[in-house]
């Protein structure tokens, strides 16, 4: 059963699969929901292994609905922050795309408030800084007009309905850029990319191995795979991942 979670003036969508520890916690990826296909793998895969899974939807996604274009990193992270604080024990914490960066900067602030329980973060195509890396790939008349009006409405391969990127996403992205200096994890990373992602190109996920320098890494690159993972063999994957964590 769905229940709701106060945020702010948000009722936050939340799933939650009982079970032993470590938990699995998930983070999805922008204008995806915890229905996706990898959520509800996930989901499975802990009712197979007995384990706890928490799965929810962002501000302006899902079955938490509300106005997407008042979404920013900020307020995504506050409310995983809240859900998070709701579950008990370990976790493992699973982030796709945009859900890959919001993990990093989950377990920086909770290792901030010294509350860190997360024994381990698998990463699937992670979105490291994905405002910049969108305003990189935006074409010039986008860019323009983004700045011009506050926003753009691009064409996008997963929907026939455009993407609404708003200036106060890629502004607010700009507190919480994580390239450029040493990154703390205090647990295993496994990243999980695909060689044909044109969303988050495997360069950038490499480029982030590079700042996770005090903490095990496992880069893990899948040849023909591309930026959502969601094959039958990628989910193989990552719950070999997972069965991986919970082994050590």
């Amino acid at each position: 059963m769905t229940e709701f979670l106060a945020v702010g003036d948000r009722r936050i969508a939340v799933e939650r699969r009982t079970g032993r520890q470590p938990g699995l916690f998930w983070l999805g990826g922008f204008r995806s929901d915890m229905t996706g296909s990898k959520a509800l793998a996930l989901d499975r895969f802990g009712a197979q292994h007995g384990l706890a899974v928490t799965r929810f939807d962002y501000s302006g996604h899902g079955q938490t609905g509300g106005d997407f274009d008042l979404g920013t990193i900020s307020r995504w992270l506050e409310e995983a922050l809240a859900v998070f604080e709701t579950t008990g024990g370990p976790q493992i914490v699973i982030g796709s795309s945009m859900g890959g960066w919001l993990a990093l900067l989950l377990i920086r602030e909770l290792r901030r408030r010294s509350a860190s329980r997360v024994m381990g973060l698998v990463l699937i195509a992670p979105a490291t800084d994905m405002t910049e890396l969108m305003l990189a790939q935006m074409a010039k008349k986008y860019r323009t007009l983004l700045l011009k009006q506050g926003y753009v409405d691009e064409p996008s391969e997963y929907s026939p309905d455009p993407y609404r990127i708003t200036l106060s996403l890629i502004e607010d992205g700009r507190q919480h850029l994580m390239l450029g200096r040493i990154i703390e994890t205090g647990c295993p990373v496994t990243i999980l990319q695909g060689a044909r992602d044109k969303d988050v190109p495997k360069e950038h996920a490499l480029k982030l191995v590079q700042h996770i320098v005090n903490d095990p890494v496992t880069f893990a690159l899948v040849p023909d795979g591309d930026h959502r993972l969601s094959r039958e063999q990628d989910i193989a994957l990552l719950e070999r991942t997972i069965e991986g964590l919970l082994v050590d």
